[in-house]
């Protein structure tokens, strides 16, 4: 008999769903399908990979609503928000398709007498990509997409949490007539995953989680001459300027911090505020974070609902605990959100806090949850020694009237994305990537590409 997995829902701590397991024999025969698809697919033009994909797209959008509902009854996010998750989707995938042509056309070299010399992208073949369950669409676009329209073939391995949504990809893309064999859903554990990863059938794979997952991914595949590209974790931090408007910073920092409940790898999780303008910002800050309505996912009006898991919400309680216990205070009121953030559940109230410092977890390691430190700093010189005295290099955002200082700032920030008076977006005609323990590698933009072809070189002597 077929092991299941148990979808456990986060906002009731009820049985949402059992999702089937694949063992290692049939996993690896999904494997082989792929290489098999990988031959016809490559030869199909990319006028008919753009149409396939484009198909695909509209067919997911199509379904958006069910696909949010289910959404939000997998990882207890605000429906409403689930909804914006399909909008990224689809603005992701549509400029992927914009691009794809362009990005994917050959690169001639100058004349030279004789001969004719350019640069095609090669696919590299079977593609396998781990996805996270905090985004699960908007994880998976930036990589099947793009793999899918340079002519490899993918396999998509969702979280636990999210097997489903690998199963609306499949869905969607049988919809579209993508060829058998073309699309394919692992639905694995951590040790069939494992030896998918291993299979020398297997040529680029691309990971997004954990650091310790990413490590994890790098040892398996060490042996293996392959690609693999590491989306991990975060810590990305803010530095409001003295010219800045702390009240307009602080309503967007904090939407930063608490969206999707803080489980964002670019969600804010340290604020450095120059000391000019350090009260206002506070005082905004926590007047924006008690305005939050945590509640049930469903309900229209929740704008913020529980982390993933217990165990999640007590890790976060704990980096608190730990804070306060050294001197940190909290800003927001607790009372307001007693009756819903329960000891024993996955719902953790908002929570802004000051008296901070690099001693505390909180400031340090990922918190993954809807809790903001905010610092205060004397000049751009201090606050540019907090933002990088850190392990993940994601996103950062300075806020500025001055342009001018914020290229300065950005220039020696150690991040993948520097932002100006915004935060937590991703652009998809930009690359999608950070350093340090965030990663390696990029997805999106025409860079994104890159990552899922090889160059091969046209050197012919025509005469």
């Amino acid at each position: 008999m077929a092991a299941s997995f148990a979808i456990v829902s986060p906002a009731t701590g009820a049985i949402v769903t059992t999702h089937r397991l694949i063992d290692e024999s049939e996993a690896l025969l999904r494997v082989q399908t792929a290489k098999t698809a990988a031959k016809e697919w490559r030869r199909t033009s990319i006028d008919e990979r753009i149409r396939t994909v484009a198909a695909f797209v509209d067919a997911f959008v199509e379904d958006g609503e069910n696909i949010s509902r289910e959404l939000a009854s997998l990882i207890g996010r605000p429906v409403q928000h689930c909804r914006n998750e399909i909008k990224g989707f689809e603005e992701r995938a549509r400029h992927l398709l914009a691009i794809a042509k362009e990005s994917l056309a050959d690169k001639p070299l100058p004349e030279k007498d004789n001969f004719n010399r350019f640069i095609r992208r090669d696919p590299l073949g079977v593609v396998v990509i781990i996805a996270a369950w905090n985004y699960p669409y908007l994880v998976s676009v930036n990589g099947v997409v793009p793999a899918l329209l340079a002519g490899n073939t993918v396999l998509l391995k969702q979280a636990p949490q999210t097997f489903p949504c690998a199963d609306r990809f499949a869905i969607a893309f049988a919809k579209a007539g993508l060829p058998v064999g073309v699309f394919q859903v692992l639905p694995v554990d951590h040790e069939v995953a494992a030896a998918v990863l291993r299979d020398p059938r297997v040529d680029h794979a691309h990971f997004t989680g954990s650091v310790r997952g990413g490590r994890e991914v790098s040892k398996t595949v060490a042996d293996k001459f392959m690609g693999l590209g590491l989306e991990l974790g975060g810590k990305d931090p803010a530095y409001v300027r003295a010219d800045a408007d702390p009240k307009n910073a602080a309503e967007n920092l904090i939407d930063g911090a608490m969206y999707n409940s803080g489980q964002s790898c670019c969600g804010v999780e340290r604020v450095y505020v120059h000391a000019s303008v350090y009260d206002a910002f506070i005082r905004h800050a926590a007047d924006t974070a008690a305005q939050y309505n945590l509640g049930d996912p469903f309900d229209e009006k929740t704008n913020l609902g529980p982390v993933v898991n217990v165990a999640a919400a007590n890790a976060i309680h704990a980096q608190v605990e730990e804070a306060v216990l050294k001197g940190a205070t909290k800003l927001v009121g607790e009372a307001a959100f007693a009756n819903v953030a329960k000891p024993g559940t996955a719902f953790v109230a908002p929570q802004v806090l000051i008296n901070v410092d690099h001693s505390m977890k909180v400031m340090t390691e990922e918190t993954f949850g809807p809790i903001v430190g905010v610092m205060k700093v004397n000049s751009d010189e201090e606050a540019i020694q907090l933002m990088n005295d850190s392990q993940y290099g994601l996103t950062a955002s300075i806020w500025t009237k001055d342009a001018d200082a914020a290229y300065k700032i950005g220039n020696e920030l150690e991040c993948g994305t520097v932002f100006l008076n915004r935060c937590d977006y991703l652009d998809p005609a930009l690359p999608w990537g950070g350093v340090k323990d965030s990663g390696r590698g990029v997805t999106l933009s025409s860079l994104g590409f890159d990552a899922v072809t090889r160059p091969k070189a046209f050197h012919f002597r025509l005469k």
